[in-house]
């Protein structure tokens, strides 16, 4: 008959191995991902605007071009509605393992937050920042009926006649009415803002003349501006655009300084691994960086950008901060 102590001790040993089995395989579960071993599924890519648009346009070239490096598909996610926050506030409280990115704009970063008195989401505290994507240029376009016919003479007639001008906007406190609100500010002008539900009504009013001046993006009005639809008098980029050489800055035209755009990135939930953010930055850049895919972007107005994920996060903060101001200074609210 064997001892007793030495069974006990035997016992104790194996309930101790097993413990130790047990932890390790619960520390295996919930050690981060590291970038040899992900991705090993699907990624989703929330799209906070309907299919067919500029934004999913971005959204889907881009998807393509990471996916042979990923290895696994990227399957876009259409979440449209309330200025990105639907789609923002899904991926802000979505598991953080990689698996769930999302495009946050100039409304989901810069702009939200100040028009808003209360966000399902904080911009700083719900995601991690992984890497810019594109920008859309900004263009100051009026119907051909509107009286000028150049920046200058625009301001001058909105000058003489104070509040008596319309400008159309894709709603309020998206950047185009923002860019609009500035462009007043710096020119000491005062125009009446008329906000559609979205850019296609704002233009189809823009060409029948119920309106007199936008701020359009180029992917959206590059088409009606070739074909002489809608009279583009300035662009609100620092250079002049490829795509319309003929058309001046808005810098050239008088407006000393100024510059505006509409631009994207990729963010992911607070507390994806590092590793993934680092992966997926690299991903990003590779293919943005690659002639195949900034002549896509370019073929529908928009200019690819390609960043760290540090330099990102500045640059919403950056974005966040300029907007902010003017938002509190005019009182724009959507409340």
């Amino acid at each position: 008959m064997r001892p007793l102590r030495p069974l006990l001790q035997l016992r104790s040993t194996r309930i101790v191995l097993m413990a130790l089995a047990a932890a390790g395989a619960l520390s295996g579960a919930s050690t981060p991902a590291r970038a040899d071993d992900w991705p090993a599924q699907p990624i989703r890519w929330v799209v906070p605007y309907p299919a067919g648009g500029g934004t999913d346009v971005v959204a889907r070239t881009i998807g393509q071009a990471i996916t042979p490096g990923l290895g696994k598909q990227v399957v876009i996610d259409n979440r449209p509605g309330a200025a990105t926050i639907v789609g923002a506030d899904a991926v802000a409280h979505a598991k953080p393992d990689g698996y769930t990115v999302l495009t946050a704009d100039t409304a989901t970063l810069a702009a939200n937050p100040s028009l808003y008195k209360k966000l399902p989401y904080n911009p700083d505290k719900d995601f991690v920042y992984i890497g810019q994507l594109a920008r859309f240029p900004l263009v100051l376009v009026a119907n051909p009926k509107f009286p000028a016919r150049t920046l200058k003479e625009a301001v001058e007639y909105a000058q003489k006649n104070p509040g008596k001008v319309n400008f159309a906007s894709p709603g309020a406190g998206s950047p185009h009415h923002l860019a609009m609100e500035l462009f007043m500010d710096q020119t000491k002008v005062k125009m009446t803002h008329v906000p559609y539900k979205g850019a296609a009504p704002a233009v189809q009013d823009l060409l029948a003349g119920q309106v007199d001046l936008m701020f359009l993006d180029l992917a959206s009005g590059q088409q009606n501006v070739t074909a002489g639809k809608l009279r583009a008098l300035g662009v609100a980029t620092p250079k002049r655009l490829a795509a319309l050489p003929g058309v001046p800055t808005v810098a050239e035209g008088g407006v000393a300084g100024f510059e505006a755009y509409a631009w994207q990135g990729m963010v992911a939930p607070a507390g994806t691994p590092k590793a993934v953010v680092t992966r997926l930055n690299a991903e990003l850049v590779k293919a943005l960086k690659t002639p195949e895919v900034q002549k896509k972007l370019e073929g529908v107005g928009v200019e690819a950008v390609y960043s760290t994920p540090e330099e990102f996060a500045s640059y919403a903060r950056a974005e966040a901060d300029r907007w902010g101001k003017l938002i509190k200074a005019k009182g724009i609210t959507v409340d």
